[in-house]
């Protein structure tokens, strides 16, 4: 099975691939860490974001979408792009989207503590909040 985690952060949409192939857990390269609108965006640049998502899925050959939940309120509130971005993503024809809340990710990770450090993953320092929701995901499907 191959999850991309995502984290959606400002008018960006970090992106991180994770593969499970018997009982081990892989990092395949991804010619992609994050996808980007203008921060003055029209339908157009909507349209864009959302064709260039699902193009880069299809070809990965992504199984599930997994975005890290953010809050719609309070001090730590995702913006209002992040959500246009996310309902472009969940929006996509034949890709299975979910979003993990943080109590989901906080249930998961003590149950099942990631099994190696992330510095050690070689990926950007970034990525680390879209790796963990995709390793989140994957756990919930072993």
């Amino acid at each position: 099975m191959r999850i991309c985690g995502v984290e959606l952060t400002g008018s960006d949409a970090v992106v991180c691939l994770l593969n499970l192939e018997n009982q081990q857990f892989n990092i395949p390269d991804c010619r992609v860490r994050k996808l980007s609108i203008p921060k003055e965006h029209n339908q157009y640049d909507i349209k864009q974001f959302q064709a260039a998502f699902a193009q880069l899925m299809k070809d990965y050959k992504v199984d599930k979408v997994a975005i890290k939940g953010r809050l719609p309120k309070g001090k730590f509130a995702g913006g209002a792009v992040s959500f246009k971005l996310e309902a472009c993503i969940q929006l996509i024809a034949d890709i299975d989207v979910i979003v993990i809340t943080s109590s989901q990710a906080k249930a998961v990770l003590g149950e099942n503590p990631l099994q190696i450090p992330f510095a050690d993953t070689e990926l950007k320092g970034f990525q680390e909040a879209a790796f963990v929701t995709a390793y989140i995901a994957l756990q919930a499907t072993v």
